[in-house]
């Protein structure tokens, strides 16, 4: 070694020996730490040294382990604030404007996360007064193969107007509600991430155990690129399968866009209907679609407008061969004119060029705003076009439905140690199609988080998912979206649970309702029932038990709040459901008589099971308890489930 080496060398090993005395990225300025609870505080600094921790009045010692890693406990403390708090080593931080309340973590996928200013009262609410005692940490998605010690870093963002633009709206609500009747600080740990599914929040000690997770988890490569090696060969071979004979990735992509029979050998995609349940799960990337339309002279005369319902996420739009127009929004209805002189008497062709980034990907939402509208009428739009997969797009990093454990790996291992004073959950429309299996994942899920906080009567409060899809396609009895709701309600049989119902809130044509207040402010009324501040329950009627008796059925409710009701005084009740034992289920006309509802049907004469708002919209169904709460779906039947079987494949 050089003289002139042996200086730099020095200086490095004295620099990496004094690492900077920090906190873990969870802990920042204006954030609200667990009141009531034992206190731990946790990070990183030089190896070796006694760092002095001081926090509301009172002092602790911390010694750095050889790893770098220390931490302290302080007693309980009330709530209150602001604090100051700060670590002195061999160098020091400072923190300030801490306050002490209660912390919730929010959990689950695209509803939880919508944020608050596109809701159908968010511009008001960011506009309006607000309560600094408010604050949220948007925990940053990142999904992992192995568990993480620290989140991405992050901000706690206080609750001012104009800043809570990007708060939770279901959390946001959830906590105004709170702190009007506790008027205690709120922190709201935002770690929901859209569309995901069950399986990837579960621990992966968790998920080891189970004999349906437990092989793909030991499968999981080693590093980031071995997985994306793995997923792109995955959905290769699937797009290989859906268009046999067809190059993937396609080459003469330029010329799909003509007025010309070129798609003959293309497989057929329905829209609306996104592409992944259609035989192209997982696939992000780029999807042509084509349709042919035969005009008559007087449809084709003049100009016309276009109808492409949504699109998930961006498109191109072409008519025989014309570029019409183009843009990017899942959630934006697409409408491109298409200029006088572009179509033809006879054959005319529309192609699409669909780009998903991520989640869903193609043509969806409303059947009726899929058309062509001509000046000699409307054509319509729905069915089957021809399709053709041109780009397979695999993210660089893993991404929270890769394999069960990523998003837990991410977002909740690194939370170990916190104290929260309980859970919000809304999450399950990415497991419908394995309705029957959601039950005992959920559970499971819900008593191993109370073991990683520490809690074993943490409160878990969830929504059931919003009435979904066209009221055209509900078929009596049957569907998937009702059976993941009697999963999620499953959960009840777990103490410290409870269940906001969101089936009168919902869209047919929008997973997301816009209604976030309704369900902010239900959950909120369960936390305060769960806390012993409501004395009242808050969950909404319940069954309790059923009888069949001279050609009726006759349920037995508990919690109406004062009694069963129709949602608008006057209406009959709808949303209940007969079955003899052929098991074909028929309206059924209902009677209140008291706590019970008598139920009978004509085409069921000898009934033998009973349901209610057992469809995957169930927006019609209208039963109320006193206090306006719905009555949730029910059925009096074990009978098998159409998802029965169904679970958790890579």
């Amino acid at each position: 070694m050089t003289r002139t080496a042996l200086p730099w060398l020095l200086a490095l090993m004295a620099a990496t020996s004094h690492a900077e005395v920090r906190l873990a990225e969870v802990f920042g300025e204006h954030m609200v730490l667990q009141r009531d609870r034992p206190l731990r505080l946790w990070g990183r600094a030089t190896p070796g040294q006694t760092l002095t921790v001081a926090f509301a009045g009172r002092q602790a010692r911390a010694a750095v382990a050889a790893d770098g890693r220390w931490q302290v406990q302080f007693p309980p403390l009330p709530a209150g604030g602001p604090h100051r708090l700060s670590v002195q080593g061999d160098g020091s931080l400072q923190l300030d404007d801490v306050l002490i309340g209660d912390v919730w973590l929010l959990g689950g996928q695209s509803n939880m996360e919508w944020p608050l200013l596109p809701t159908d009262t968010g511009p008001q609410e960011v506009a309006s007064p607000q309560n600094p005692q408010l604050r949220q940490l948007r925990v940053p998605l990142r999904a992992s193969l192995r568990p993480e010690a620290e989140i991405a870093p992050a901000p706690w963002v206080v609750g001012e107007p104009g800043r809570v633009a990007d708060f939770s709206a279901i959390g946001y609500h959830f906590a105004r509600r709170l702190q009007a009747v506790q008027g205690v600080p709120i922190g709201l740990l935002n770690t929901a991430w859209g569309g995901s599914m069950l399986e990837t929040w579960v621990r992966r000690e968790a998920a080891l155990q189970d004999p349906e997770l437990a092989p793909t988890v030991r499968a999981l490569p080693a590093d980031a690129t071995a997985l994306t090696a793995a997923l792109r060969e995955k959905v290769q071979d699937r797009v290989a399968r859906w268009q046999p004979g067809l190059p993937v990735p396609a080459t003469e992509a330029a010329g799909w866009s003509a007025a010309e029979d070129l798609d003959g050998r293309w497989p057929l995609l329905q829209a609306p209907g996104l592409w992944e349940g259609q035989g192209l799960a997982d696939l992000d990337g780029i999807v042509w679609l084509r349709r042919r339309i035969e005009l008559s002279a007087a449809q084709a005369a003049g100009a016309a407008e276009l109808h492409l319902a949504k699109v998930d996420d961006c498109d191109e739009v072409w008519v025989n061969g014309q570029r019409v127009g183009g843009q990017c929004g899942y959630d934006q209805l697409r409408r491109y004119a298409v200029p006088a002189g572009v179509l033809r008497t006879g054959a005319n062709w529309i192609a699409v060029r669909v780009t998903d980034t991520g989640g869903g990907g193609g043509i969806h939402g409303d059947a009726a705003a899929l058309r062509l509208d001509t000046a000699a009428g409307s054509v319509p739009l729905a069915g089957a076009w021809r399709a053709r997969v041109e780009q397979i797009t695999v993210a660089p990093q893993p991404t929270a439905n890769d394999a069960p454990t990523l998003a837990h790996n991410g977002l909740i291992a690194p939370l170990h140690g916190l104290s929260v004073r309980g859970v919000l959950w809304y999450q399950g429309e990415s497991n419908v199609w394995r309705a029957e299996a959601y039950a005992g994942t959920f559970q499971r899920l819900i008593q191993d988080w109370r073991m990683q906080f520490g809690d074993p009567t943490l409160p878990f409060l969830f929504v059931q998912l919003a009435a979904f899809l066209p009221l055209a396609d509900n078929q009596p009895g049957a569907g998937g979206w009702p059976e993941l709701r009697e999963a999620q309600a499953a959960a009840l049989a777990l103490p410290h649970t409870g269940l906001a119902t969101a089936i009168d809130v919902g869209d047919a044509n929008d997973i997301h309702p816009r209604n976030k207040r309704a369900l902010g402010e239900r959950l909120a009324g369960l936390a305060l029932r769960e806390l012993g501040l409501r004395r009242a329950p808050a969950g909404g009627p319940r069954l309790v038990g059923h009888e069949i008796r001279d050609g009726a059925v006759v349920l037995k409710l508990a919690d109406t709040a004062g009694g069963l009701r129709p949602a608008r005084a006057g209406e009959p009740l709808r949303g209940f459901l007969l079955a003899g034992a052929d098991r074909r289920w028929h309206p059924a006309d209902a009677r209140i008589d008291g706590d019970r509802v008598v139920l009978r049907c004509a085409a069921v004469p000898q009934p033998a099971a009973a349901r209610y708002a057992w469809v995957n919209n169930p927006s019609e169904a209208n039963a109320v308890g006193g206090d306006g709460l719905p009555l949730p779906p029910l059925r009096t039947d074990r009978w098998p489930l159409e998802s029965a079987g169904r679970t958790y494949t890579p």
